[in-house]
C-alpha cells in the first residue's frame, strides 16, 4: 500500500524536484552576480581600506541588515507584489525565485565580506603599496586569496536557499516543499512527508560534499 502510494507520486515528486532545483539555481546566480560586488563594497568602503567610504558603507551596510532581520516566511509574502511584477504571477517556482533571490543577495554579500576579511592585510597593503589600481587589487588579490571562502560561501548559500524554498510552498511556489505542504500535511500521507525530508537530505548533503571539494581544489594557499 505504501509502495503504490509512493510509486503514484513518483511523477509529482519528480516534478516538484526540478522545481526545487530551478528556484535554487535562479537565486543563486542573481545572489553571486549582485552580492558578489555588493560585499566586495561593503569590504574595500571599509574604514582604513583602500576604497574607504563611511557613508556608503553604512548605507549598504543598514540595508543588507535590515533585509537579512526579515524572516523569510515574512519577507517572502511582503515581496508578492514585487514577483507578480516581475514574473507576471505570485505562484509558482518563477515568482518564489524573487523572494529567493532578494534574501540571498545580502546573506551571500556577508559572507564575501568576511571572506575578505580573513586575507592578511598585509598582502593588501604591499599591493597598494606597488602602485596597484583598486580594480587590480580586487581582481588579483582579493578574489584569489577569498576564493575557497567564496566557493563555501556560495555552497552554504545554495543549502540556506534549499531551505527556504521548502517554505515557499506555503504560497504556493512549488517545489519539493509545496509537495511536502499539499500531500503530506494537508492529506495527513506520512510517507510523501517523510519522502520530501529524505530527498532534501540527500540533496543538500550532495550540494556540501560537492562545495567542499570545490573548496579544497580552488585553495592555493
Amino acid at each position: 500500500m505504501l509502495l503504490d502510494n509512493l510509486i503514484s507520486m513518483l511523477p509529482e515528486l519528480n516534478k516538484a524536484f526540478f522545481e526545487t532545483i530551478y528556484m535554487v539555481g535562479i537565486s543563486i546566480l542573481v545572489a553571486i552576480i549582485v552580492g558578489l560586488p555588493t560585499g566586495i563594497l561593503l569590504f574595500v568602503t571599509d574604514k582604513g581600506l583602500f576604497l574607504e567610504n563611511q557613508t556608503f558603507k553604512n548605507i549598504a551596510g543598514f540595508i543588507v541588515n535590515m533585509i537579512r532581520s526579515v524572516p523569510f516566511i515574512i519577507l517572502l509574502i511582503a515581496l508578492l507584489p514585487l514577483a507578480n511584477l516581475i514574473a507576471g504571477t505570485t505562484i509558482g517556482p518563477t515568482a518564489a525565485s524573487v523572494s529567493l533571490s532578494v534574501a540571498a543577495i545580502p546573506f551571500f554579500a556577508r559572507i564575501v565580506e568576511q571572506s575578505f576579511r580573513e586575507i592578511d592585510k598585509g598582502v593588501i597593503e604591499a599591493a597598494v603599496a606597488t602602485g596597484a589600481t583598486p580594480w587590480m587589487i580586487i581582481k588579483d588579490v582579493l578574489i584569489p586569496e577569498a576564493k575557497p571562502g567564496i566557493v563555501q560561501g556560495v555552497t552554504i548559500t545554495i543549502i540556506s536557499l534549499v531551505a527556504y524554498s521548502a517554505m515557499a510552498g506555503i504560497v504556493g511556489g512549488g517545489g519539493v516543499g509545496d509537495l511536502a505542504i499539499r500531500f503530506g500535511y494537508y492529506r495527513y500521507d506520512n510517507t510523501i512527508m517523510v519522502t520530501t525530508v529524505i530527498i532534501l537530505i540527500c540533496l543538500v548533503q550532495l550540494i556540501q560534499f560537492g562545495g567542499d571539494r570545490i573548496a579544497r581544489v580552488v585553495d592555493k594557499r
